[in-house]
């Protein structure tokens, strides 16, 4: 029976294993004397006579040095969770009950931001397995107990490996530190380890920039952007649901030839049709037409830019979508079969008051959006739209005068309304092409129109006449939607004079047709008529007038300058700057869900025969003129509020006024609002940009940053890289202006595109 050796002979022991590593100390070194622990005495000067190493080899071959017991504290974590939608439902349920019964739901460790002060390296991380501890409905708490050392630092990082079969939404993880309390905000899926087994790393909510990150957190911030980037990806053709890749490609996939023919589409991106890059699927090109990507099952986007459960079912998740189909045909046939168009007015205003019938069984009508409210069963399963707040006050308002021409200031697309500062008003336009470039509104018409009020170049000089000009964007494309099946197309303008009161009138709208190889150019100009004929007339022309203002704001104001062009923005950012960076903070609020908003729309709004396709003039040619405007019109330097207000003539630079603008028109709601929000939003990225970036060459320096505005402008809008106008990032200034302008795009701008008193849909929020 062997005897316990005592600590004394182990301490002895291992003293005499590890005496061989080391010289013999000189004379000169007091000894510590056995059994006793005298501090150590101050070291003689050697004056560099000698020098004591001890090298890891040797060490390794004799045996471990043994460390210093360190005091060890317990702290609690605490994980919120959430379930999908559907995963109580799912087959690996009773597998994950099991695997939270034994306390091992999720695998935590926590990564310190500093250094070992012993040895001078980076500490060790410090695991636990978390336990689910309550959950209501699809809230879930875990509940983690570590084992840490007293000197473990700063947590700036942890790491989670998900142990369950199923998918978890983790929301936040809160540690209980004698220090205080450290928050660490996920709002991520993490995938099961049995699909991906690669730990997930969520940093503190301490933002850094990268030249002053802690030297232990410098490999995980390079690693996630590694990942982020697909550098790590294993697997290749299209992109799994789980996957977290951002990368760039043209719009390739909203025609569908392998369906029909008649379906292709031209690519988006590139010489040809200029336009900001979406982003990458990685599926296979259609056999058909293999410049474009075939549209098989759900368009991919990484996996943190789909919506929560919460959001997804406020903004009609892809169960509600998919029910859609069974009610469609009716609302189809109602309104848009070409052989049943509506005979009158009061046909429209049905809608409203009586609905559309549709079959007692169609089934799952609660679900359909707010846009349609379904009537009690009583009344024989009605579909009825809600009315436009204003119509519930006027019905007939919409025909007057005063009302369209204050919904270019006020209404949904109160973007395009412009000064006229040039007369006579001329196409810039091929003549040889599309007629005649002088416009067909004179002076004569003007003055008749204003009353008197004052001449036309006292009208210029006092800026008093603005208009709607769709006129050159338009006219290229008249002759080819007329080729298509129930439709026409003219281009317009429109001339409005101000009043006295800041309310616009409107003078006279002018449509043209160009000339074909049959007939000559066409155009004619309609003003407020005095009679029957002539009234109608004019109301005919203003409903054209209408339509291109409304298909604009579709188009352009939304889908292209507040979807389509943000979204080089997300990717980039998501690619080059650390979740941990201040700036990705900044803007990540006002980047959530347009990904999966955009993927939506490629989907079933912008893609070949989508609704934009189908309810819009354009048809099938709604991305090619989006491309035209993108390349004609799009400047990043125009797309903050104070610039674009400058640049159509509705304001000039003044330091006395409010905002430091001066209006040029004083009841123009949008630009009223709008700036006081454009400076609250500023006020917010100053303070920001100034406490991170003190110093102007740390924005120079700063290589992330950098990286992300070279690869939006080189890259995501890359058919323009060349323009002289992209702001270059050397100054506070510059990178506040750049961030101002795209979280107004983002937030503010979408917010109020949507949000006009007679549309009240909303399809993301206003951060």
């Amino acid at each position: 029976m062997f005897c316990k050796e005592s600590p004394s002979l182990q301490t002895l022991s291992t003293a005499k294993s590890l005496s061989s590593l080391f010289p013999k100390p000189s004379a000169l070194i007091n000894p510590i004397l056995t059994g006793r622990r005298d501090k150590p005495c101050r070291r003689q000067n050697f004056r560099g006579r000698c020098r004591i190493t001890a090298s890891q080899s040797n060490i390794a071959q004799k045996g471990k040095l043994l460390k210093e017991k360190v005091k060890r504290i317990k702290v609690k974590g605490f994980i919120t969770a959430e379930e999908g939608l559907l995963e109580s439902l799912s087959w690996s349920r009773p597998l994950d009950v099991i695997t939270d019964i034994r306390g091992r739901s999720l695998l935590v460790e926590l990564i310190s931001a500093e250094t070992d002060t012993r040895t001078v390296m980076e500490e060790g991380p410090v695991e636990d397995y978390a336990q689910r501890v309550w959950f209501e409905s699809r809230n879930e708490k875990y509940e983690c107990v570590f084992d840490m050392p007293e000197d473990f630092g700063t947590v700036g990082a942890i790491r989670v490996q998900n142990q369950h079969h199923r998918e978890m939404f983790i929301k936040e993880m809160k540690l209980e530190l004698p220090s205080g309390s450290v928050t660490f905000t996920c709002n991520s899926w993490v995938t099961p380890k049995s699909i991906d087994p690669t730990k997930r790393i969520f940093f503190s909510n301490k933002s850094y920039l990268p030249s002053a990150t802690p030297e232990p957190l410098k490999k995980l911030r390079k690693e996630e952007l590694e990942t982020l980037q697909g550098n790590n990806r294993e697997r290749v053709g299209e992109f799994a649901k789980y996957e977290r890749v951002y990368d760039y490609d043209v719009y390739n996939d909203v025609g569908d030839p392998e369906k029909d023919e008649r379906l292709a589409r031209p690519v988006m991106g590139g010489l040809s049709h200029p336009y900001p890059r979406r982003c990458k699927t990685g599926r296979k090109p259609c056999e058909k037409d293999p410049s474009s990507e075939k549209r098989e099952g759900e368009f991919y986007v990484p996996r943190d830019e789909e919506f929560s459960s919460t959001k997804g079912t406020a903004f009609t998740g892809k169960a509600i979508l998919a029910a859609l189909p069974s009610v469609f045909p009716q609302i189809e046939a109602a309104l848009l079969d070409p052989n049943l168009p509506f005979p009158h007015f009061k046909s429209i205003e049905d809608l409203y008051e009586v609905g559309i019938d549709i079959p007692k069984d169609a089934g799952l009508l609660p679900m359909i959006p707010k846009l349609i409210k379904v009537v009690a069963e009583a009344q024989d399963n009605l579909l009825q739209f809600d009315p436009p707040i204003l119509l519930n006050k006027d019905r007939f308002s919409w025909i007057r005068d005063d009302e369209f021409a204050r919904q270019t200031l006020a209404g949904l697309n109160p973007y395009c309304i412009q000064l006229v500062t040039e007369w006579p008003l001329k196409s810039k336009l091929d003549p040889a092409v599309y007629g005649d470039p002088k416009s067909l509104i004179t002076w004569d018409i003007v003055e008749k129109e204003i009353r008197g009020v004052m001449s036309v170049d006292e009208a210029l000089k006092n800026k008093r006449l603005f208009m709607l000009d769709y006129h050159d964007l338009l006219l290229p494309y008249v002759n080819k939607v007329r080729e298509l099946d129930d439709t026409t197309l003219y281009a317009s303008r429109t001339l409005f004079f101000l009043s006295d009161d800041s309310t616009l009138r409107p003078v006279a709208i002018e449509l043209t047709r160009p000339p074909d190889v049959n007939r000559p150019q066409w155009s004619q100009v309609f003003t407020p008529g005095y009679d029957a004929t002539s009234c109608w007339l004019w109301n005919l022309a203003k409903t054209h007038a209408v339509a291109h203002d409304a298909g604009y704001h579709q188009l352009i104001s939304h889908w292209l300058r507040t979807h389509c062009c943000m979204e080089p923005y997300i990717i980039a950012a998501n690619r080059q700057l650390s979740a941990m960076h201040p700036i990705y903070r900044l803007l990540h609020p006002h980047f959530r869900y347009t990904l999966e908003i955009n993927a939506r729309a490629r989907q079933s709004l912008v893609n070949a025969g989508g609704i934009i396709e189908t309810c819009f003039w354009p048809g099938k040619y709604s991305l090619e003129l989006s491309s035209d405007v993108y390349a004609k019109l799009w400047r990043f330097d125009r797309e903050g509020l104070p610039a674009d207000l400058i640049s159509r003539g509705l304001a000039v630079e003044d330091e006395t006024a409010e905002h430091g603008l001066r209006l040029t028109i004083p009841d123009y709601p949008f630009a009223n609002d709008g700036l006081m929000l454009w400076d609250a939003l500023k006020e917010w990225i100053t303070e920001s940009v100034k406490h991170y970036y003190p110093d102007a060459a740390l924005i120079t320096c700063d290589e992330e940053l950098q990286a992300w505005w070279s690869e939006v402008r080189n890259i995501g809008h890359g058919d323009k890289k060349d323009e002289p106008w992209w702001p270059v990032l050397r100054t506070q200034d510059d990178l506040i202006g750049v961030v101002t302008t795209i979280a107004w795009v983002a937030s503010v701008r979408v917010w109020r595109v949507l949000s006009q008193p007679t549309n009240h849909n909303k399809d993301k929020n206003a951060s």
